[in-house]
This record gives structure tokens, sequence and C-alpha cells, in this order.
């Protein structure tokens, strides 16, 4: 085994059982550790080696990838074996939010650890596919060293030295992902409501999507220069428009919260002067919570 290329995951969930195996299929000798250690036994079948301690596990490898629930699970794993971390390379591939990140970094150096936060951007079905994305950052000589390994996961894509600019990339698409699919669903209940179906409304709710690239791209680089100028959309279009959507579901009787939600963002932007002009001077009342 000399010369063969090494790895320890910690955390056997889907992502991180999925991981394993992409490890496996590229012959690195893979080393695991969960907490139920049974997950294991479908993994060791296939090659890995099951470490019977959290010390053991990190023993085995230089580069230990950590697929956790929660930076919680993180202390509470890793914290038993403070004593082992000392030139480790840890990557951690948990969610949590950026400052969280920036946290377990300092943690991790004060054992002697380095460390990298990663944001992985697809289910474990996309593991081991090069179309698949992952964002990391923290040192860049780490990420450098190390960034073969990581491709055996999904393509690697570097964003600074902050540990915690991976965990920040990761939520904003979150952000969108969450925030578009409640979109959706609010949508499929209107349209249930009036004895339509979500297979009704599919090809449609596809078109509107497929719009939204074109819109994003002819409006970023105007939010990056401030200019929120309303000579193609107005503000208080928008109010008009979603006041329609609100008393629309009202009347189909359903929730109406997303809505009003939406609803009360635009009349704070219009209450704060930004009626005549774009949607996007909305930005300026979203970095100022009420």
């Amino acid at each position: 085994m000399g010369g063969q290329a090494a790895v320890t995951v910690v955390g056997l969930g889907p992502m991180g059982t999925a991981m394993v195996k992409a490890f496996l299929d590229r012959d690195y000798r893979v080393t695991v550790w969960n907490r139920t250690a049974s997950k294991a036994d479908g993994l060791v079948a296939k090659g890995a080696v099951r470490a019977d301690t959290v010390d053991e596990a990190l023993a085995a490898s230089e580069v230990v990838v950590l697929s956790l629930t929660d930076y919680d699970a993180l202390y509470a794993i890793l914290g038993q074996a403070t004593g082992a971390l000392s030139g480790r390379v840890l990557v951690n591939l948990t969610s949590d939010t950026p400052q969280r990140a920036r946290d377990a970094a300092k943690w991790a150096a004060g054992h002697g650890a380095q460390y990298l936060t990663g944001g992985v951007r697809v289910p474990p079905s996309g593991i081991g596919q090069s179309a698949s994305s992952t964002f990391y950052s923290g040192p860049q000589g780490v990420f450098d060293a190390h960034r073969e390994t990581l491709e055996v996961l999904t393509s690697a894509d570097y964003r600074g030295e902050d540990p915690g600019l991976a965990a920040l990339y990761y939520q904003i698409q979150m952000d969108m992902f969450w925030t578009s699919t409640l979109s959706w669903l609010h949508a499929v209940a209107l349209a249930d409501a009036n004895g339509i179906t979500a297979q009704e409304i599919l090809p449609y709710a596809s078109d509107t999507l497929a719009t939204m690239p074109d819109f994003l791209a002819y409006y970023t680089p105007r939010i990056d220069a401030g200019d929120h100028r309303g000579e193609v959309d107005r503000l208080a279009m928008a109010e008009a428009s979603v006041d329609h959507i609100v008393h629309t579901a009202s009347d189909s009787g359903i929730d109406t919260s997303l809505p009003r939600a939406v609803l009360e963002h635009i009349r704070r932007g219009m209450t704060a002067g930004h009626g005549a002009d774009s949607f996007t001077s909305l930005i300026e009342v979203i970095k100022k919570p009420a």
C-alpha cells in the first residue's frame, strides 16, 4: 500500500457514503468512521477500512473529509480526539454558516490542523461526476496541494483564503433555491385550488424559470453600478402586480403569507421613495432590515 493515495471520511450519511464510493472507485485507501458503526458495513465490504475510534480514523490519513449534520457534530466528534489533529488536513463539507466556518478553522489551527471549508452544490447522486461542483475556501497552498483528491468528488471551485467564503457562496445558492422552490409550491397550490394540476402548470413554470438567466444578466451590472432607474420597470408596477397575486390567492382560499411578504418588501420600497425606480431598488431596503 506504500504509494496508494489515502483519505479518511468521517460521517456516513447519504453524502458521506457517496464520497467513500467515489474514492474507492479511484483506488484510494479509504478509512471510515461513523457514530453508528454498522453504517460502514456495506462500505467495508467494498474495500473501505473501518476505524474503531476517531483517533484511529484521524491517524490513518493526512486528508480527513468531514460530512456531518452540522458543526456541533464536528466539535462533538473531533473534540474527543484533539491530540490526533496535528498535521491533518480537515476538509469540512458540512453545511453551516460562514462565521461558524471561520470559528472552526481557528479551532482546528489551534490543534495543529489545516482546514478547508467546502460547500457541495449537488445531491449524493452527483458525487463522482466531473460536471458537479463544490465551493472551497481556506489557505490556497493547502487547496492546491490536495486539489486532485478533492476533484475525485466533484470539480473544485476555489473562492479564496477566507474559510467562510465557501459557506457564504453555498448559502447564497441555498437562499435562491429554497425561495424559488417555495414560490413554485405556492404557484402549484394556487393552480390546484382552481382545478389545475401541477403537470399542467409544469411547461409554463419551466418557461418562466428559463427566462431568469437573461433577466439576471441584464440587471446584474446595473445593480453593481447602483443604477436603479425605472425606464424598464417601476416598483409601483410591481406593487400592483403582487397585490393582484395576494388577492388571487385569497380568493382561491390558499395561504397568502408568501406573496404578502413580497408585497411588504415592495411597500417598504415605496415608502422609501422608490416608486418610480426599478424593482432592483429593493436591494437598498433589504440591506436595512425592518
